[in-house]
Formats: structure tokens, C-alpha cells, sequence
């Protein structure tokens, strides 16, 4: 079978190796560089290794809580069962893992895991060391690959994909293919403020919406409560709190207790609202205090952090660092059965850019990699084999007809970055998400036909923001990453 696969991170790197491994004749296509993308910035690392009193079925557990009831059971039993293989896999490919002096995996926690399950490489530096062993998998194995590519849209014809526009070097083009595997990844920069390195701009949603596929969950955006408060956004890892690391006031309080009782190790959205809302109350950045770990211990565990925050001014061995929260992953996207399919014939969405219904209304810190490669594996495994069950059902897609009018606020794509962080952030109200609706179809009322690929990537942050703010808008009781502010009475 000829394939395509768009997007180089782990979903698609996987994909593309198991696909071809089993005889297809598979392109990977990539909008930068192979091995660009989110993968590369991972830092956490990838759950799945079961130490003593640790299980499979625990694993299962923490997901579906952090999920908050909305996580899908059988994707979230296919993750925990499956994950040991795809693991030993990247182990094989050639990710050197951290080890112990006897040879032993480390294992870390992050916040909401109950044990300590996250294998990691480089100590802070998970996803580089995938993206470099996967990328160089790829190469080596001869699978055909087309650099700095952007995605225009999926080719239907009689409703099934058979092929993708692209837009090279400023010439429109396209590739023919029986079946497309979209690992394209999230949308982080729909958002003032991110984690998601440059070129997250939902361009794989976009086009599957645009073809008419299903997407479910957009509303539930997972905002990373510890981002460094020193431009540009540098994440440190959920795992430095794992290791033992506070986050304090203005007067020195470790606070996080009178939110929740597992404090700092409390799930991503209780902990990012919290941080927000006491930041706010202060009037300036709440601190991550990680002091106690040592100087010694914070250079070998966490090196890139480590070289970044002293690059940056601060000794954080020495003294707390100002952190705030920051958009860092989309849990929905364009719905896919357990082995990836849509709903539209021969396409499949893996990573990020998939809603499998793992994640819920919350992702389980470090569940992403690992759901890159389980489910990147399953898609190609499926690709010559009949469905196995109904997808499940969709939310509506918020494609309801554009107004016909204009707005006095003229489109930029930092205006639309600060409406959807002012309207559609940690912290969501019915009139602010109604404005930033009206803001946004105004905007796509009048934007003219891209011609190039930041119009096009423009486009695409429109058409996903609209969908964004309509599925929020539709979900009027707070769940998960989706929280909103009850109405003022009276006001």
C-alpha cells in the first residue's frame, strides 16, 4: 500500500517505521526538518515501567482520574498494556534510557501518577533523545522523506482520502496515496503564551476539518503550570516537583495544600489555575522552590533546565524561580477509533492531532509520548485491516455559517493569540468565550484566500479557534481543563 505520513514526532516517526516495516511503501512528509516538532522538547520522559506495588492496572486508574470520567476505558487499557513493547521498542531503536549504576531503569513521578513510573534519557531530555533515534531509524531504513513541506489540505475523492496539496518553496503540489496518517500535532500557538515550538498551528486539524471529519474535545486545552517567567516560554518539568520541589507565594507559603491534597503533585489544571489565581491575587509570579534538592542534584537530573535557568540570571539551586502557566497540549482532536482510523475512509490521525479518548478532560503527565507510540503503531498495523467497531461519537465541529459583517478589530495573529488567551484560558467565562466567538467569525468573514504558508497557518488557527470556542461554549459545566467561571448575579 503506498502511504503518507505527515509529521515527524514520535506518533509519525513510529508509524512510518512500523508501515514500512510491514511492506508499505511509505513518504513521510514534514513541515520542517524530520524529528521537528513537540517530541524534541519533551522533557518528563515516558510512563509505563511498573516498579514494586506499581501495575498496569494502577497506570490505568491514575489516567482515568486525571481524565476527570471522560477518558475513553478500553483506549486507556490498550495505552497501559501495550506500552511495555513500545518502550522496549525505543529502547532497541537506540533511546538510551537513564540507568542506575546496576543498570537499572530510573524512574521519576510527575503530578497525578501514584507511582513512580516515567522512564527518561539525558535526565531532562526525553524527547530530544527520541526524535534523534527515531529520525535516525527513519534515514536509515530508506523510507522517502520530503523536508520543509507544509500541508494545505487532504485530497477526497468519492469520500475517501487519496492524497495531500502541499505548498514547497512557494509551489502548490501534491502526493497520491491509499491511505494518510496525520501526526501533525497540536495547537499550541493559538495562544499568547506556550510551551509548543513554532509551527503548532493545528494545521492537521484544520484540513481534516475542512475534509469533514470528525473532531471531539477541543475545548479541553492543557494548560503546563510551571513555565519559566523569563521570554521566550522554557518549561520546567512537572518532574523537578516530582523530585520534591514547592512552589511558594510573595511571602515565602508553600500554598498548593489549600487547593488540593496532593499539593504540588495534584493534577496539571488544579495546579495551573492555582498558580494563575495567586499570581493574580499578588500581583506578580508565583515561585518554584527547588532549593532543597541541591545544586549537585539539579545539574544531573535535570541538565537542560539546569544550563537554561543560568543562561537566564537565576541560580535556582540557590534561590526560588518566578514560573506561570502556559498552553502546552490539546487532549482533543480529530476523533479516531483504537487503531486510528476517522471518519473518513483511508485517513488516520495519530499523537496529538488524535482525540483516542486516552486523555479525557485532563492528560496524565507523560502519557503523551507513549500514546505517540502505541497508537502510531496501531494505525500502521491497521492499515490493510477492516474497522473493528463504530468510531465514537463526535461533538459538533462549531461550523456554523459565518456572520456577515465586519469587526473594528483587524486580524493579527498576536490579536487572535491574546483573545484566546484572555477568553478561552485557564479561567472561562460564557460572555467572554461568546465575545471571542463573535471576535473570531468576523475575522474569518473577512480574511482573504491565504497564498502562502504563514497566511495558510493563519487560516488554520481561525478555523480551530472558532471550533475551539464553540466547543466551549457548548460544554457549560466545568470539567478537567475545562473550567468556567460562574456568572455574576445581578451584574
Amino acid at each position: 500500500m503506498n502511504v503518507i505520513v505527515v509529521g515527524s514526532g514520535i506518533a509519525g516517526l513510529t508509524a512510518a517505521l512500523h508501515a514500512h516495516e510491514s511492506g508499505h511503501v511509505v513518504t513521510l512528509v514534514t513541515k520542517g526538518a524530520l524529528g521537528d516538532g513537540s517530541t524534541g522538547f519533551a522533557q518528563g520522559g515516558v510512563a509505563g515501567v511498573y516498579g514494586d506495588g506499581d501495575s498496569a492496572r494502577q497506570h490505568a486508574r491514575d489516567t482515568l482520574d486525571a481524565g476527570a470520567g471522560l477518558s475513553d476505558p478500553a483506549a486507556v487499557s490498550i495505552l497501559v498494556a501495550e506500552g511495555a513493547a513500545r518502550i522496549a521498542e525505543l529502547i532497541a531503536r537506540g533511546v538510551a534510557f537513564d540507568r542506575s549504576p546496576d543498570g537499572q531503569l530510573l524512574l521519576g513521578r510527575e503530578a497525578a501518577h501514584s507511582h513512580a513510573r516515567i522512564v527518561h534519557a539525558g535526565g531532562d531530555a526525553t524527547g530530544a533523545a527520541i526524535a534523534r533515534a527515531l529520525s535516525a531509524a527513519v534515514r536509515a531504513s530508506g523510507i522517502t522523506v520530503v523536508e520543509d513541506a507544509f500541508l494545505v489540505d487532504l485530497v477526497v475523492v468519492d469520500g475517501a482520502v487519496r492524497g495531500i496539496r502541499t505548498l514547497v518553496d512557494g509551489t502548490l503540489g501534491g502526493l497520491d496515496a491509499e491511505a494518510v496518517i496525520l501526526a501533525t500535532g497540536g495547537a499550541g500557538h493559538l495562544y499568547a503564551h506556550t510551551t509548543n515550538p513554532e509551527g503548532t498551528t493545528g494545521d492537521g486539524i484544520a484540513a481534516a476539518l475542512r475534509a469533514g471529519a470528525d473532531v471531539a474535545d477541543l475545548e479541553f486545552v492543557q494548560f503546563h503550570p510551571t513555565i519559566l517567567d523569563s521570554a521566550p516560554a522554557f518549561l520546567v518539568s512537572e518532574a523537578v516537583r516530582g523530585e520534591g520541589a514547592i512552589l511558594i507565594d510573595a511571602d515565602g507559603r508553600r500554598f498548593m495544600f489549600d487547593v488540593h491534597p496532593d499539593g504540588e503533585l495534584a493534577p496539571r489544571d488544579v495546579v495551573s489555575r492555582a498558580i494563575a489565581r495567586q499570581a493574580a491575587a499578588q500581583g506578580s509570579p508565583v515561585r518554584l522552590d527547588a532549593t532543597m534538592l541541591g545544586a549537585e542534584m539539579l545539574a544531573k537530573r535535570f541538565p537542560t533546565i539546569d544550563r537554561v535557568t543560568r543562561e537566564r540570571g537565576f541560580d535556582w539551586a540557590h534561590e526560588p524561580i518566578p514560573v506561570t502557566p502556559a498552553a502546552h497540549y490539546l487532549m482533543g482532536g480529530i476523533v479516531t477509533d483504537l487503531d486510528g482510523r476517522t471518519s473518513i475512509p483511508a485517513l488516520f490521525a495519530v499523537g496529538e492531532v488524535a482525540r483516542t479518548g486516552v486523555h479525557g478532560a485532563n492528560r496524565l503527565a507523560s502519557n503523551s509520548l507513549l500514546e505517540g507510540a502505541v497508537f502510531g503503531a496501531r494505525a500502521a498495523a491497521a492499515l490493510r485491516m477492516p474497522a473493528s467497531a463504530p468510531l465514537p461519537a463526535p461533538t459538533r465541529r462549531g461550523d456554523d455559517p459565518l456572520p456577515d459583517r465586519t469587526t473594528t478589530s483587524p486580524f493579527s495573529r498576536p490579536a487572535l493569540q491574546q483573545l484566546m488567551w484572555d477568553h478561552v484560558g485557564l479561567l472561562r467565562t460564557d460572555d467572554g468565550l461568546a465575545q471571542a466567538l463573535d471576535v473570531i467569525r468576523s475575522w474569518r468573514a473577512t480574511a482573504p484566500a491565504p497564498r502562502d504558508v504563514a497566511a495558510h497557518e493563519d487560516a488554520n488557527l481561525l478555523l480551530l479557534a472558532e471550533a475551539t470556542v464553540s466547543a466551549a461554549l457548548r460544554r457549560t459545566t466545568s470539567v478537567g481543563a475545562h473550567f468556567r467561571e460562574p456568572a455574576l448575579i445581578g451584574v
